[in-house]
């Protein structure tokens, strides 16, 4: 039962850390789309440029939110 155990907790890491390199990955493709996006809707209207800088810092916040989740649950999966 123990030998089942200890041979369990390098796949938990193994787990740990393909989850959390996913986890930032798609954090940095989704930032990476909103701001290109508003980019191109800042130039497209420039009267707009306030509006879209503070929706563009909420989706941001939002999509680092749930990497730095993701994290944490990796790293209890490790540590735990």
């Amino acid at each position: 039962m123990i030998s089942v155990l200890l041979s369990a907790i390098p796949f938990a890491n193994l787990g740990a850390a393909i989850g959390g390199g996913l986890a930032v990955i798609g954090a940095g493709i989704g930032i990476g789309k909103i701001g290109g996006q508003a980019m191109d809707a800042m130039a497209r209207q420039p009267e707009k440029i306030n509006d879209l800088r503070s929706n563009m810092i909420v989706a941001a916040a939002l999509i680092e939110g749930v990497a730095f989740f993701a994290i944490i649950i990796a790293l209890t999966a490790l540590f735990v």
